[in-house]
């Protein structure tokens, strides 16, 4: 049987709301060691972008050119999520076959997937950083069996 979504995602996600501040998203990254946030709406839960490592620490960057390294901080603070929230992006249902995802992980620069159901609720996130323990998983067993 083909290998699933489903198999490999993180189901266990840590997720923002559009209340939440730069900050916010910043200590989140820092604490938890991710680099992949989703953005739902309280209330339904429906997904409605992904805020990645990459996009805080160019939001940085950015800040500490335009305001210093002074301001910085108390300007996340001030900054909504939703500033630099991702809206445009792919997604996958869990029964999508990884032999389907995998070139999107080839084609495009994203670090993440998010997996949603019917109703676009966010259920999990593939990262490649889970097909690399897939491949690891599947270069144990190859070595097992010889």
């Amino acid at each position: 049987m083909p290998l699933q979504a489903a198999q490999i995602m993180t189901s266990r996600l840590i997720k923002l709301t559009p209340e939440a501040s730069l900050h916010d998203a910043h200590e989140i990254t820092r604490e938890k060691g991710i680099r992949h946030l989703p953005v739902v709406n309280q209330h339904t839960h429906q997904l409605i972008g992904i805020v990645t490592q990459k996009d805080l620490i160019a939001n940085v960057i950015r800040s500490i050119a335009l305001y210093g390294t002074e301001e910085l901080l108390e300007r996340e603070k001030q900054t909504s999520i939703m500033e630099i929230v991702r809206c445009d992006f792919a997604s996958v249902k869990k029964n999508d076959e990884l032999r389907d995802i995998v070139p999107y992980f080839l084609d495009n620069k994203h670090g993440c997937l998010p997996v949603v159901d019917d109703n676009q609720c966010i259920i999990g996130i593939i990262t490649s950083s889970d097909f690399v323990k897939l491949s690891m998983q599947l270069l144990d067993q190859t070595e097992n069996s010889n």
